[in-house]
């Protein structure tokens, strides 16, 4: 069948309950999506096989094929392949176990097994629990290999019993791997009715022997296996890659440059319909502008690339996905993008919110001894946009004063998605070496200057390093000593600056909440911004072993005093809304 894109796959299934079983447990399936899921998500196919000894195994499995063809492709486009189908799976082994609980002891439950397969872009994912089976015939060697194991247990020769599957266990613990593809490679899943009575040089010279025409293949597959005395149900399903839809340099250079840059803009001059009012910003990589929209009057901010930068594919297309990432999140403390006018746009730009308001960084050198009360909210507010980020599976990469607007009314908005890192477009193909964003030295994680991409641990760094500045009214965690390091060992000896050293106020409990967030190793920094946020909220005893004592307890206690109150006030707006709402 021919997909959008170039993709191209032949695939076909069959199913068959076999000789000696009243009904088919076995459950098969697979989806082919059109336009961009097909990039972003990837084509599946799906094998499940219903435990027999299991009163509903039926039931599992076809609840499993179809929930792993529904659900996986609602799940945003910027997770990876692997978090999609782990959350999806991880879903369904509760609701299986769940329906399994509420059946009578005899009955045995929602049991089955599982193998399914997610090819997107040049490589095949693959997952797998039970006894099905993935094998992969070679376009390269001719070798025929299986690529998953079977979770058995052998009593004898003659029997053996499953010691994983779905719905089985609260626990789910599904084996997830990946092959790099190519044009001509084929897949082969099917259930044990037919590998416990083929061998694999039976199962090769069946498929060599019937490329053409696969659907007689996998029918002459099933009957081989019944031949061969197979008294279990029966299903497989073949898919070949034909072309994979990777695109050349050439083609991937031609498709990003479909809209030329923009000319020099200035104020009075319109494009597409947007008269810019005044340039907010410019630097080597890109320009803001403020324009307003001529029919609607709005005004906006217009991002454009620069012309530095027009014939260099990576540099494009990482301008695309800054509109792409940032029009999928959708959080009142993250900057909206603002869809232009579907066929009106002719040069490469992108549009946002105006956000009216100062930078963080403004608003530090203004207010350099702040009510902790005032920073503890603002440092609540940013975290909740970083949250609403990291749910999406996205990194800023790129966090400090300068790209957090405060807002009149005192709320924030975090702006910028020049750095921004999504797993579910890395694993998109690009022919052009992808540039690391490095951030900004005195906020980004040290880590990315050295290649090494610390995921949401760097937004915890950068998070760390801005409420430390905020608290200690304009200083960093290591003073200006980070300009100096070479390698990463050295940002690994620098030694932090404890920041009640610049205001006593600040008790030690809450400094060492954000030593921990500045560790320049992230193997010593929090593992999530949940903890690193809990810490900033409650003394951790951890932190108190060695400091039982302070010389500024008084100051400190009254600093607890602030910060309790208000995390009690915030909580008690929240339990009002959440009341409001339900009555």
């Amino acid at each position: 069948m021919e997909q959008a894109r170039s993709f191209k796959a032949t695939v076909a299934t069959y199913t068959d309950a076999g000789a000696k079983k009243a009904i088919n447990e076995d459950a098969i399936g697979f989806r082919v999506p059109e336009d961009d899921l097909l990039s972003t998500k990837g084509a599946v196919v799906v094998v499940a096989d219903g435990v027999s000894s299991a009163e509903a195994g039926r039931e599992a499995a076809h609840r499993s094929v179809e929930a792993v063809l529904d659900n996986y492709f609602t799940t945003p486009e910027l997770w990876s392949v692997k978090h999609s189908i782990q959350k999806t799976l991880t879903s369904l082994n509760s609701e299986l176990y769940e329906l399994g609980r509420a059946m009578p002891d005899e009955a045995r439950g929602y049991i089955c097994t599982l193998s399914l397969m997610v090819i997107k872009s040049h490589l095949a994912y693959l997952f797998h629990v039970g006894d099905s089976r993935i094998y992969r015939l070679s376009a390269g060697d001719g070798s025929f290999t299986q690529l998953s194991k079977d979770h058995v247990a052998a009593i004898s020769d003659e029997k053996q019993y499953l010691i994983r599957a779905m719905g089985m266990d609260t626990t789910l613990n599904i084996d997830a791997s990946t092959v790099e593809l190519r044009r001509g490679d084929i897949f082969f899943l099917d259930t044990d009715g037919i590998h416990d009575f083929l061998s694999d040089d039976e199962i090769r010279a069946l498929i060599t022997g019937g490329q053409d025409d696969f659907e007689q293949t996998c029918r002459q597959l099933v009957e081989q296996a019944l031949q061969a005395g197979s008294d279990d149900n029966l299903s497989c399903c073949l898919l070949r890659i034909d072309h994979l839809g990777v695109e050349e340099k050439g083609d991937f250079s031609e498709r990003l440059t479909k809209l030329p840059f923009p000319p020099e803009l200035r104020p009075g001059l319109k494009i597409d319909g947007y008269e810019v009012l005044q340039e907010l910003w410019a630097s080597e990589r890109s320009q803001l502008y403020i324009v307003r929209d001529s029919q609607s009057g709005e005004e906006l901010v217009m991002k454009t690339p620069s012309v530095t930068y027009d014939d260099d594919p990576a540099y494009i297309e990482r301008f695309i996905a800054e509109e792409w990432i940032g029009s999928r999140i959708d959080h009142p403390n993250v900057v909206s993008i603002v869809p232009a006018e579907k066929g009106a746009q002719h040069f490469l730009y992108y549009l946002m919110e105006k956000v009216p308001g100062i930078t963080l960084q403004k608003w530090i050198e203004q207010n350099p001894e702040a009510r902790p009360s005032v920073m503890a909210r603002m440092i609540l507010k940013i975290a909740d946009g970083i949250f609403a980020m990291h749910a999406q599976q996205v990194v800023h990469q790129d966090l400090k004063p300068g790209n957090i607007m405060i807002l009149p009314d005192d709320s924030i908005k975090i702006v910028d998605f020049g750095a921004v890192y999504a797993p579910g477009l890395q694993e998109m193909f690009n022919p052009f070496e992808r540039e690391i964003a490095l951030g900004t030295m005195d906020y980004a994680d040290p880590s990315y200057r050295f290649g090494i991409n610390t995921y949401t641990k760097g937004d915890i760094y950068s998070l760390g390093v801005i409420a430390y500045e905020m608290f200690t009214g304009g200083s960093l965690p290591y003073g200006q000593r980070m300009e100096r390091c070479k390698t990463l060992e050295d940002f690994y000896k620098l030694e932090y600056i404890p920041s009640n050293q610049h205001r006593e106020i600040i008790p030690v409990w809450f400094d060492k909440a954000l030593e921990k967030a500045c560790k320049n190793n992230p193997d010593e920094r929090y593992d999530s911004l949940e903890e690193f946020i809990h810490d900033l909220q409650h003394p951790n005893p951890e932190f108190l072993k060695d400091n039982p004592g302070s010389k500024s307890e008084g100051n400190t206690v009254f600093f607890w005093k602030i910060l309790s109150f208000l995390w009690l006030a915030i909580l008690l707006v929240v339990l009002i809304l959440i009341f409001q709402n339900n009555s």
